[in-house]
């Protein structure tokens, strides 16, 4: 399972499970019973540097690469995907845009407290008509000035009400030519007069992660707050998205990994007819099909990060690996349920949790049904 991996890598995926297992997972239930993203867990996390994997270290990261932060992402979905997407986003979509398309002022103000954990930022681009179609975006921006006048709504905005949210990064239509939509994104820090963060989401799934709807009302920013040149945000977008869709696939391979552990140390401590449940044959079988969905998840991944980290092309890869791990989170969460039986269906035990959590897997950062035209198109088919 672990044949590609440097030795350096062992070593960041063992220290992420065991804060995960000693000081994530002890708190995963409280935080999902109230709805509470753990700031102390957040700022742990920050403390350890995970935040600033994938970045170089001249701006403050640690000097990994995508793999490192898939290694941590993995680690800590075993035992509680909200603090697994809370660390996603708060690297793929809150600090890389500023690392990738930001300008010099920009890095220097935003990066150092983002990639420390002093900081969180979100990316807004989800509408209520905007999500798959990102080009459907109606929140809009015009110059007036040397400002940015923002006015329309986002929707499923993760990492954009916490007590240390900066700013959420928007996409916004600047200008139309010819019916084409040209696309860019601003910063708009929190606290800016007309944006309003609305109350946070009832939540199926993903309980203590912090997400919330976004309105923008004649919302004023300066105009060096747009990210990137003008027009690039739509092209920008999607680079990221590939980028978060292998993190999104290690996320999955973690709670997939997470529901077969806890399924074999229930099977083997429970008692069916007279003897342990994992002397039976089905339940055995049942075990195996996860432990191959974890294997194939996993090898998955790790080969987009490594297409991706080697500057090849990886955006069909990343798509193969979300596919495959988000369906191995589904079919393990629904397995694992059914070896608890009763118990699977409680809150306390974290497979009933995978079971809520995990069907996001499936939609966010792009749907099953984009993932399949992304690899269709690969094929020459589109």
């Amino acid at each position: 399972m672990t044949i590609d991996l440097t030795e350096e890598e062992l070593e960041l995926s063992a220290m992420v499970r065991e804060f995960a297992d000693t000081v994530v997972a002890p708190q995963a239930y409280e935080a999902d019973r109230t709805h509470t993203l753990s700031m102390d867990v957040v700022a742990q996390m920050g403390e350890l540097g995970l935040f600033g994997l994938p970045f170089p270290e001249e701006v403050g990261g640690q000097g990994g690469d995508y793999m490192a932060l898939g290694l941590a992402i993995e680690a800590l979905g075993r035992v509680d995907q909200s603090i697994a997407i809370t660390l996603e986003a708060g690297v793929s979509l809150g600090a890389m845009p500023i690392f990738r398309f930001g300008d010099d002022a920009q890095r220097a103000e935003h990066l150092p407290d983002l990639l420390a954990g002093r900081a969180l930022a979100g990316f807004g681009l989800t509408e209520p008509e905007a999500g798959s179609d990102a080009g459907a975006t109606r929140t809009t921006a015009r110059l007036d000035g040397d400002e940015w006048v923002i006015d329309g709504a986002k929707q499923f905005i993760t990492n954009s009400g916490t007590p240390i949210t900066r700013f959420v990064t928007v996409t916004a239509v600047t200008d139309v030519a010819e019916g084409r939509k040209e696309i860019s994104t601003i910063i708009v820090p929190n606290g800016t007069a007309g944006f309003t963060v609305e109350a946070p989401y009832d939540k199926v799934g993903w309980r203590a992660s912090d997400t919330h709807p976004l309105t923008f009302e004649g919302v004023r920013v300066p105009a060096s707050n747009l990210v990137g040149e003008r027009g690039a945000g739509f092209k920008n977008f999607l680079s990221i998205l590939d980028e978060g869709r292998i993190a999104i696939a290690a996320l999955a391979t973690g709670a997939a990994e997470g529901c077969l552990e806890a399924a074999i140390d229930y099977a083997k401590s429970r008692t069916v007819f007279g003897a342990a449940l994992s002397t039976r044959q089905n339940a055995q079988f049942t075990l195996a099909r996860m432990r191959a969905r974890v294997h194939t998840a996993r090898l998955a991944w790790h080969h987009a990060a490594r297409l991706r980290d080697a500057g090849k092309p990886f955006a069909e890869a990343a798509a193969i690996a979300k596919l495959a791990a988000g369906d191995a989170a589904m079919d393990n969460a629904r397995d694992a349920t059914q070896i608890f039986g009763g118990n699977g269906f409680m809150n306390e035990f974290a497979v009933g949790r995978h079971y809520r959590d995990s069907k996001i897997l499936e939609i966010g950062e792009g749907t099953t049904e984009v993932q399949l035209l992304v690899i269709a198109r690969g094929l020459g088919l589109i």
